[in-house]
């Protein structure tokens, strides 16, 4: 770095590119501003070659912009959560030839999230790049175990503070959970650090924003040190990265911060004498808690599926609350050219279904199609007559229309290439009021991690977006019902929405037990049902399609279970 030195203050003998600062040459540096630029982007798990061009282009749009520093986030250049690539035996050579591509870039320095492999294992690093030259290295010291986290498989733990002194200021670096905990900032402080950047890959989830905003306010009061967070952004399977990348003074206020969900190149410059940046002349719009729930969702199914290669979705448009909010869902993230809807109506589809159906899509301007399943339902009742021999109806016959209206949707994406994306909610998914290969069948479900009580809150909220309501008003107000039987509501099989979303809330997201949730006040031969219902629909929620994960614990990696267990309720 022409003059600037990389040190590791444990160290480090096997980290043969870094050299001790020297305190003298330091103190006679020019006392100049640093401008950072923040490189909130997307970076696609696996496409190494593609990571590492889009990392030039925001370098030399950055040092166009005046930048001295720019920052990728945690493991950018292989993109996260990688998995099981981390184990491929070619990864360290792509790797390697991807850094190496980089050597050419000059007059800025480039702080590289990527993954380090090297005889004493493998590594979650940040590469510290200047003039064709790697000047070091860091390893993350605190793998997180924990919920969607699952590093201590892939990753050996980094053991070495690591600083580098650059234009009159020393530089420590942390990656994501290690400023979670007070330890590695405080060693870097104590080490001499003036401050601290933190490369990051943060999934979203509700009102997490806020959250950072205070560990990172804390971590900087106590170490009297200003840290610049960068958080990665876009959707990845489940996970949607939402940005919100910030530059935090020493006194813990927030001086940039970067739009969320959005890519975004944030520049702050900081002053070595006055030790503070500047700040902010416009800072973002704040969201609320139904605003980023939604603009999560949009990201995760706009990802998933232009990054899958789909040329659209298709969903089945019953003329309930799921499928009109998935519906909407689905138009802002893809366009209306991309989707696609059919209402499926049976002989207990009452009028009031159909049009509303049909009234929204006319709203939002999307294909739509009706295509009775009469024919098909009958049919197969027929063939299965005498296998039944006369039993009596129930919730088999109810489970043939779900499955008819799913052979449908298959068969159309087969068909066309169009994914089918579901529409059930996490209330549903979680008590089992749902049909294996029926309205569970499709690739994508966007309401996965979405509770009832949510998505009524949600598709008030998207109403009130435009002049002209995109979900007709009666959806919302009249009673849920699945329309597979005669005057069919919900609630005759399933207390009321805010009652069982109370007790799944607490059950599934606060991991509480039996009689932790009786004392919250819910009635405990209720709490009880609910549980076991929980409980006996494991088996299912493992055959469901994957969704945006937008809670504290969603059904999926974060939750697993025995699906065949002895586990009783009550001890």
């Amino acid at each position: 770095m022409s003059k600037d030195t990389t040190r590791d203050n444990t160290k480090d003998t096997d980290n043969p590119n870094l050299t001790p600062a020297n305190a003298a040459n330091k103190a006679s540096k020019p006392q100049d501003s640093v401008t950072f630029a923040l490189a909130q982007s997307h970076f696609l798990v696996g496409d190494i070659k593609a990571n590492a061009e889009k990392m030039r282009t925001l370098a030399l749009q950055a040092r166009e912009q005046g930048a001295d520093v720019i920052i990728f986030p945690e493991l950018g250049l292989l993109g996260y959560p990688p998995q099981d690539l981390l184990l491929r035996p070619s990864l360290s050579g792509r790797i390697k030839s991807a850094l190496s591509s980089l050597s050419d870039i000059d007059d800025i320095v480039m702080i590289v999230g990527y993954p380090h492999v090297d005889h004493h294992g493998t590594f979650n690093s940040a590469a510290i790049l200047h003039n064709g030259h790697q000047k070091g290295f860091y390893h993350k010291q605190i793998l997180p175990n924990y919920g969607v986290f699952d590093e201590r498989r892939y990753f050996d733990k980094g053991r070495n503070q690591v600083l580098f002194d650059y234009k009159g200021m020393t530089i420590g670096l942390l990656i994501c959970e290690d400023l979670w905990e007070k330890s590695p900032i405080a060693e870097l402080k104590k080490q001499g650090a003036d401050l601290v950047v933190s490369l990051n890959a943060s999934p979203f989830e509700i009102e997490k924003q806020d959250t950072r905003k205070t560990m990172l306010a804390k971590r900087s009061r106590e170490n009297n040190l200003p840290i610049i967070y960068l958080n990665a952004v876009g959707g990845q399977d489940d996970l949607v990265f939402d940005g919100g990348s910030m530059a935090i003074q020493a006194d813990g206020s927030v001086a940039h911060e970067a739009s969320r969900f959005m890519n975004q190149l944030l520049l702050a410059t900081y002053n070595v004498k006055t030790a503070k940046f500047d700040t902010q002349a416009k800072t973002p719009l704040s969201l609320s808690r139904e605003s980023e729930m939604y603009q999560a969702l949009v990201v995760g199914l706009r990802d998933y599926v232009n990054l899958s290669g789909f040329t659209g979705i298709i969903l089945g448009l019953s003329g309930g609350i799921d499928s009109a909010l998935t519906l909407c869902i689905a138009v802002d993230a893809l366009g209306a050219d991309k989707v696609y809807a059919v209402m499926m109506p049976y002989e207990y589809t009452s009028q009031i279904s159909l049009e509303d159906a049909q009234a929204q899509a006319r709203r939002l301007n999307v294909s739509y199609t009706v295509c009775p399943i009469f024919d098909a339902v009958e049919g197969i009742r027929h063939t299965l007559a005498p296998l039944f021999n006369k039993s009596p109806a129930d919730t088999t016959e109810e489970n043939i229309q779900a499955r008819a209206r799913g052979v449908v949707l298959m068969a159309l994406s087969n068909k066309f290439g169009h994914l089918v994306i579901t529409t059930g909610n996490k209330s549903e998914l979680a008590v089992g009021y749902s049909t294996l290969y029926g309205d569970m069948a499709g690739g994508f479900d966007v309401l996965k991690d979405v509770y009832k009580s949510q998505v009524y809150k949600l598709a008030s909220y998207r109403n009130r977006l435009e002049d002209t309501p995109v979900i007709p008003e009666r959806v919302i107000t009249r009673p849920p019902s699945a329309e597979l039987r005669p005057d069919q509501k919900d609630q005759d099989s399933l207390p009321d929405y805010d009652v069982l979303d109370g007790i799944l809330m607490s059950y599934i997201d606060e991991d509480m037990g039996y009689q932790d949730i009786v004392d919250k006040g819910f009635n405990a031969d209720l709490v009880a049902k609910v549980i076991q219902m929980v409980d006996n629909s494991e088996y299912k929620r493992s055959q469901a399609p994957i969704g945006t994960k937008i809670s504290r614990k969603a059904f999926g990696r974060e939750r697993r279970f025995p699906l065949v267990n002895k586990w009783s309720i009550k001890g």
